[in-house]
């Protein structure tokens, strides 16, 4: 497996803290089953900024220290990107990067809402030749309360990446439904963990994938692992339309 989204690299963010324990997400990565995954750490979320230069460098060191050990993991480089004013001067000065530099950029929002500017930035990413993929929107408040907000920014070109935990009821009845729902309706194109350590916030990308192959199918899982597969190979991602139907939603937060 491959998993596009997680806070590995230590004592930059509020993942991994020390290189040991990033050795223990390491293996606990293997033994699930995941043979690359992307470091994702924070950036210029209000907290943390994680410039994609250093980013590589800390990448390079964790692959040092894998092969070392004998842990068969590969970890390629990303970043979670928060959106902010300067982030189309990042990209060109590369202080902002993709997905292990490719044309998906993963993108999260402020959990209450979806900034106001959002559409203008993913217009002129995709002018870029860029894909936003939006990081956990079960999670976001807005658009959990309606989700024809990520439909149509779907329909605008995005891609939307759905938390294992979610689909594993970490996070609640709610968000475990919602996920669910996501997936029915074709609006969620690649599972991640998440993951920020071995305890409370381990992968659990197998358990996930499991629970979606019984409750939909295998072709449903086997869609989301080619996705992640073709995101680390640079290649296009088909998609399919999302099929929500505007309705009257639950009170989600309450």
């Amino acid at each position: 497996m491959i998993d596009i989204h997680t806070h590995i690299i230590p004592g930059i963010d509020d993942g991994a803290q020390d290189m040991e324990e990033t050795v223990q997400m390491a293996q606990a990565a293997v033994e699930e089953g995941i043979h690359t995954l992307i470091a994702t750490p924070h950036h210029a979320n209000g907290k943390y900024d994680n410039p994609w230069t250093q980013v590589e460098h800390a990448v390079h060191e964790v692959n040092e220290v894998l092969r070392g050990r004998g842990i068969p993991l590969t970890v390629v480089p990303g970043q979670e990107i928060r959106v902010y004013n300067n982030l189309l001067e990042d990209l060109h000065s590369h202080m902002a990067g993709t997905l292990h530099s490719s044309k998906y950029i993963l993108i999260e929002f402020p959990t209450r809402e979806i900034p106001k500017k959002t559409e203008a930035l993913f217009h002129e990413l995709r002018v870029m030749g860029l894909v936003p993929v939006i990081a956990h929107p079960e999670r976001n408040m807005e658009l959990a309360s309606d989700p024809s907000k990520l439909q149509h920014l779907i329909q605008q070109g995005a891609l939307a990446q759905i938390t294992s935990h979610s689909i594993n009821g970490l996070f609640g009845k709610k968000i475990q439904k919602l996920s669910f729902e996501l997936c029915e309706h074709r609006m969620v194109h690649f599972v991640a963990s998440d993951a920020h350590n071995i305890e409370n916030r381990a992968f659990g990308l197998r358990q996930a994938y499991s629970m979606l192959a019984q409750k939909f199918g295998d072709d449903l899982v086997h869609g989301y692992k080619e996705n992640a597969v073709k995101l680390i190979s640079h290649e296009d991602i088909n998609v399919s339309q999302p099929a929500w139907k505007t309705k009257t939603w639950w009170k989600f937060w309450g």
